[in-house]
Parts: C-alpha cells; structure tokens; sequence
C-alpha cells in the first residue's frame, strides 16, 4: 500500500469514525419514518366484480391487466353484484379491499350513511353510466296488455318479471322504481334469477321480461339487443326518475349505435341510469387508491355509447365521500413523479420527501458538530502525550537522568507509531520537537527546534488554511 493510499484512508476511516454515530441516528430516524408511514403497498389487492357475464367482471379483467404492469396482483372475486359487494366491503374478515358498485345498490337503511363523512368505505370516483335495461317479450306484451310495446312501467302488473339475482343491486333498485309507480310487487310474479339464467329463460318463453343494470359492454345486453322478438323499454319519464333519485341520471341510446347497418335501434331510446362506481374501504393503502384512480382513467376515458371522451371517471353522483388521493389526481392529474418515475420509485419519495425535508432541517444544526469532533478526535492523539511529557519534564530536578532517558525514549517510539492525516502533521511534528528538546536538557546539550516556533508556525498555516 503506497503512503498516499495509507493516508486517505487513514482520513476517511477517522472522518467515518466521527461522522458515524450522526450518519446512524439519520438512518433510524428514517427507518422509524418509513415503518411508520409503510409508503410502499401491499403486491396483491382482492377487487370484487360480479357475475362471470356481466360488466364488472369484464372491466375487473382489465384492472387486473393494468395493475400487473407496476406489479400488483389482482386478485378478482366473482359476486352476484353490487350489493354484496357492499357486504364485503362492511365485513372486514372477506378480505375484499375494493369493489365496483352500483348506484342505488344499498337498501334504505345502508343508503342513509353513505354520506357520512366518517363512513367506513369511500369512493374513488364514477366509472360509467349503467343503464336500467328491462327487456321484455313482444308476443307477452302483446298477450297482458295487448300491444307488442310497454308504455308505462305500471303496466307490468301481472307479469312474469326476473328483477336480478339476490345480491345484485337490481332488486333494490327496481323496488325503488315499482314503489314511485304505486306498484304492489306482490301484483308482480317475480324472480330473482342470475343473469345468464334470466336471458335463458326469457329467449325461451319461461318469463315475460327482465331487468338489467349494465354497461352496454355487457354481452348478455348486447345479445338481447339484437334478438328478433325481444323489445326494450324507453322510459318517457326519464327525466322524472332523474329528479326523483338523486343517483339516477337520464341518458339516451341513439338511433343505429348498437348496429347502423340494420338500424338497431329503429330510434332514440330514453332510460335511467344509475353511476357506477369504484368503493374502497378507508384502511386500503392510499397509493393502491391512486393505481386505481389512475387505472380508471385509462379504462373508462374513452367514448362510449352514453358518454363522450373524458366524461369518465369523475366526481359526480358518487354518494360516498371521495378519498383524498382521487380528488388530488382528478384535480392535478397524475403525480409528477410517475410521469417519468417506475411506480415504486415515484410513490415512494412522494410519500417520504416531507419526512425527508423534516429530518434534514434538524439534523443539519446537528451536522455542524461533526468538523469540531473530527478535529478534536485527530488532535487529541497528539495531545494526551503532553500530559506525560509535563509530569516527565516535573521529575527531572528529582529523578536520575538515565532512568528519565529511558522513559523518554519510550515515548518517543509510541508516538513513532502515532498515525493522522497529512493536514495535521504539523501538530505531530511539533510534538516530537518537544520531545527532542527535553531529551535536550536531560543531556544537558542544545540545537533543538524551539518548540514556541514550531507551534507558532503551525498555528500560522492551520489559520491560513
């Protein structure tokens, strides 16, 4: 090892030595900092959908491929809709984090708490509009009420009607629409059938009609849509339901968007539509929250049958309150960071620079303690033989001056061995003249270096430095 090599690192292990013990309270302090905050989220997330054919679940396979692409595995589960999503999202032990949820899904007596400010679920912000599709037969229209179109929803008295599976948020939904039509639901015979159970025995003639709440993605509305003899109600009175219930939005299926060609529809078709929307519980980690926001947008901006570019997601007609995290990036966009940062880099100096910031303006003041313990540590090698060589320099009046020659010698061989950096040697030279001139007197002889010199000198250049 050359001299030079030595004594850098001779510098660098004294400079570490002083500087460490700061360096290890920054490392714990931003250690408990980061298991306080947990910045970083869980891998896998449970996102309830809903029945195997219907819209949630092809929209849950979508959030699944875009959450792989920054690492998180979603882990969807199949529901009969939106009202058990809601049960599992109330029950801690289903270990569902998020959920898609219809507007209107929640019976009268959970609909009265979805506002409350410290309500346990909150939501990410409207998806997309979920039309209510109630398909019905023309040959039983035409036999019950002797046309081949439904009018008025009052004319379903005595029908044969599936209104959704239990656990769907049909049921509740529809009950609410029969209650403000003055219809007894035990006037109706009604079924609650799954969706694909429900399309089957509507093709087939077991039932008279059904109701849907669904995108228009959905295969099963797609298909009725298309099937010769099945009609679908135009709701004239829209635009009441709309006043009526403050989670349903009127909305229109234009003449020919479901196939141009065969003019499907013949023409414009009004319905009611309640919002669908994305709920999280209030413990799920905020930066998931945001994945899913940012998720959302990719997924549901587009153009739809109901709504133009960038209608959705929003803030609208969400019922619950809106987490914090949606409502920054609905208002600001994405975070700056993962605009040009991988996804864990970017949400973890989002969430660790104001700790970070906090730990610097404290620990700065304390930073400025660490060039005077430096020094002191590098100097005080050289000066603790002082005090060996003042209580030898006291005894020479009282000791023989070979035994003093011995012990002075010595010193001189441990401070031989004595190691700093190259900016101090002046103060080691200095200590070895101060040896020398006490070996001097000791013989009784002269011709050593004046020590007031040398430290004079030395002092000079450390004040010029």
């Amino acid at each position: 090892m050359t001299a030079r090599l030595r004594n850098t690192l001779l510098s660098a292990r004294d400079l570490l030595a002083t500087a460490g013990p700061f360096m290890l309270l920054a490392l714990g302090l931003l250690a408990i900092a980061y298991w306080m905050l947990d910045p970083q989220p869980p891998r896998r997330v449970v996102l309830a959908t809903g029945q195997p054919q219907g819209a949630y679940a092809q929209f849950g396979e979508r959030y699944r491929q875009v959450l792989a692409q920054n690492g998180i595995t979603v882990e969807l589960r199949e529901t009969a809709g939106a009202a058990e999503n809601l049960k599992l999202l109330g029950d801690p032990n289903s270990g569902v984090d998020l959920a898609f949820v219809q507007g209107g899904a929640a019976d009268t007596s959970t609909a009265a708490e979805e506002d409350d400010d410290d309500a346990p679920l909150l939501s990410l912000g409207s998806l997309f509009y979920e039309p209510v599709w109630l398909f019905y037969r023309r040959d039983a229209a035409q036999r019950l009420i002797h046309s081949s179109e439904l009018h008025s929803l009052s004319q379903l008295t005595g029908w044969h009607v599936s209104i959704g599976a239990r656990g769907s948020g049909i049921p509740n939904l529809m009950l609410r629409l029969l209650d403000a039509n003055h219809i007894d639901p035990s006037s109706l015979k009604l079924e609650r059938l799954a969706q694909t159970p429900s399309v089957v025995d509507l093709v087939e003639g077991r039932i008279d009609a059904l109701v849907f709440v669904s995108a228009p993605e959905s295969l099963m509305v797609q298909m009725l849509l298309q099937t010769p003899g099945i009609g679908l109600y135009d709701f004239p009175q829209a635009e009441a339901y709309a006043r009526r219930f403050h989670f349903l939005s009127t909305t229109t299926l234009p003449r020919g968007v479901v196939d141009i060609a065969a003019d499907v529809p013949p023409h414009d078709v009004h319905l009611v539509a309640p919002t669908a929307t994305l709920v999280a519980r209030r413990t799920t980690h905020p930066a998931l929250m945001e994945l899913f926001v940012l998720a959302a947008q990719q997924i549901h901006g587009g153009a739809g049958w109901f709504h133009k570019k960038g209608e959705f997601p929003n803030t609208q007609n969400t019922s619950r309150p809106l987490a914090k995290e949606a409502q920054r990036i609905y208002q600001n966009g994405p975070p700056l960071l993962q605009r040009y940062l991988p996804f864990w880099l970017a949400n973890l100096v989002d969430r660790m620079w104001p700790v970070v910031a906090a730990m610097i303006a404290l620990l700065i003041p304390l930073s400025r303690a660490v060039p005077p313990l430096y020094q002191f540590r590098i100097r005080s090698r050289v000066f603790r033989w002082y005090g060996q060589l003042r209580e030898l320099e006291e005894r020479i009046d009282t000791q023989p001056a070979d035994a003093l020659l011995d012990e002075l010698h010595r010193i001189d061989g441990l401070v031989a061995d004595v190691k700093v950096p190259l900016s101090y040697a002046d103060e080691l030279y200095a200590l070895r003249a101060h040896i020398r001139m006490i070996e001097a007197r000791l013989r009784g002889g002269a011709g050593a270096p004046d020590p007031v010199d040398l430290a004079a000198a030395a002092g000079h250049r450390r004040a010029s430095a």
